[in-house]
């Protein structure tokens, strides 16, 4: 069972908000955007009719006024008599004036002997043609006007209107279709809308279920989001981060094991020589050799420290600006370091550095890299032994190999001397002040500096390091 805290409860239902407003967000775009295509066919199917229905009425209005334009007199007597010969033209109503507006003849009745001043047919004694027309409810109400010409002379005008139920009903036919059409594309986005959001709702929740796991330490937990797209690659990348979350866990723990190991054995040693300091009645030499054995077990402490500060920076050292050296001064002056250790152990040196080769790399990474090597070469060889320090070029590397004459290393143990603490000779480590930690840290700042470290050893007749740089060919100060 996984327990939410409040502040993870309130998160998660920010997160289920924000997915509605995305989901309405879109199908709010969507509603618009089908509004405006229907909007748009509307308007065009209704601009169709017209310019049909507009010609249509213009033609009757011609017709008409070409047979009026043929009477000799214009009187109610004659304009009726021409209209009733024109049965063809089937409009709902037909208006006949003179030139100043008076109705001559009005099909329905209402109008004759009055003045009529329709925009229609005002416009048609200025000597032009004009139609306009309205829709509403079903209906189109189309109204032309044109004016009579006898002889060359405007005489009158001609105004006849329509009713169309016929085209006005087609019309909304097809306004109700795409209506219809719309709703129904609306009705697929927002239930595409809500099967997509669910589906992706349930793939990404995969993943902050993973989230939660992880952050109560289950870093073995994997997700497995399916299919082939960016959630899939979003899982994959969260896999590979809980994996190395695992690892650093791992090595945090056994760091932190190790160490706490390694430390407490002095620290203990240091208590037992001070209480029996306190606790017991000693001569004055005997005092003084606890206490050197516990200064010496002080300074044990301080290499550990002082090598466990060098480790983690090493890890933890970010990109740095890297320089192109020759590696032959810096291991001479290391050789000249150690020399006072080598006199002590009756070491000698023995080196070959003829064949250099310029590296990228910063020269203190390398210092400190020949150093360590060169002070293990020392404290496990044989009295009378010899280190040998070779540097030459193996095709596009620089290749540098420290080797001695000691008792070498076990072959169960080659896998393991890299790792932290690990001690060969543990007993013979802890004589020397070794801290199990030098060659650890060489490994971390060779592979830092794009490089590799092998070890050869023999038993009886010694261990051989070798360490790999890319070769860069440049012209450096060899001094």
């Amino acid at each position: 069972m996984v327990i939410i805290s409040e502040n993870k409860a309130s998160r998660y239902s920010g997160y289920s908000k924000t997915q509605f407003r995305y989901g309405m967000t879109y199908v709010v775009i969507t509603f618009v955007v089908l509004l405006i295509l229907n909007i748009y066919c509307s308007q065009t199917c209704q601009e169709l009719f017209y310019e049909s229905k507009k010609t249509s009425m213009v033609e009757k209005c011609l017709l008409a006024s070409d047979e009026i334009g043929k009477l000799e007199v214009l009187n109610p007597t004659t304009v009726a008599q021409a209209v009733s010969q024109m049965e063809s033209l089937k409009v709902t109503r037909l208006i006949v004036t003179d030139t100043s507006g008076s109705a001559l003849f009005d099909s329905a009745g209402e109008a004759a002997g009055t003045y009529v001043l329709f925009p229609e047919i005002l416009t048609a004694m200025e000597g032009n043609d004009v139609c306009s027309w309205k829709y509403h409810d079903g209906t189109v109400d189309t109204r032309a006007a044109a004016p009579i010409d006898y002889s060359g002379t405007m005489v009158g005008c001609v105004y006849i209107t329509e009713y169309d139920t016929v085209q006005g009903g087609l019309i909304q036919s097809m306004q109700r279709t795409v209506l219809r059409i719309s709703l129904l594309l609306e009705a697929v986005v927002i239930l595409f809308t809500i099967l997509f959001s669910f589906t992706f709702s349930r793939r990404l929740n995969r993943i902050m279920t993973s989230m939660r796991i992880i952050q109560e330490g289950d870093y073995t937990h994997k997700v497995n989001m399916g299919g082939n797209d960016e959630l899939t690659i979003l899982g994959n990348e969260f896999n590979d981060l809980t994996e190395r979350l695992k690892n650093s866990e791992e090595k945090r723990s056994r760091f932190v094991s190790d160490a706490s190991h390694e430390l407490k054995t002095p620290l203990a040693s240091i208590k037992l020589l001070a209480d029996s300091i306190l606790q017991y009645d000693m001569d004055l030499e005997t005092v003084r050799e606890f206490v050197g054995d516990i200064g010496d077990e002080a300074e044990r402490l301080n290499r550990m420290t002082a090598k466990l500060l060098s480790l983690t920076r090493a890890e933890d050292a970010a990109s740095q600006e890297s320089e192109i050296i020759y590696m032959a001064p810096t291991v001479r002056r290391v050789a000249r370091m150690l020399k006072q250790n080598a006199l002590q152990s009756k070491v000698s040196f023995q080196l070959d550095l003829d064949s250099d080769t310029p590296i990228l790399i910063l020269e203190d990474d390398l210092y400190q890299i020949v150093f360590n090597l060169m002070e293990n070469g020392i404290k496990y060889n044989q009295p009378g032994g010899i280190l040998s320090v070779r540097l030459y070029r193996e095709e596009d590397n620089a290749v540098l190999q420290v080797s001695d004459t000691g008792a070498g290393i076990p072959e169960d143990a080659l896998s393991h001397i890299f790792e932290r603490f690990y001690r060969v000779d543990k007993a013979r480590s802890r004589a020397t002040g070794g801290s199990g930690l030098g060659l650890s840290i060489v490994r971390t700042i060779v592979q830092r500096n794009r490089g590799e470290i092998q070890v050869y050893s023999v038993l009886g007749q010694g261990s051989t390091f070798t360490v790999t740089f890319p070769a860069f060919d440049a012209e450096v100060d060899k001094t």
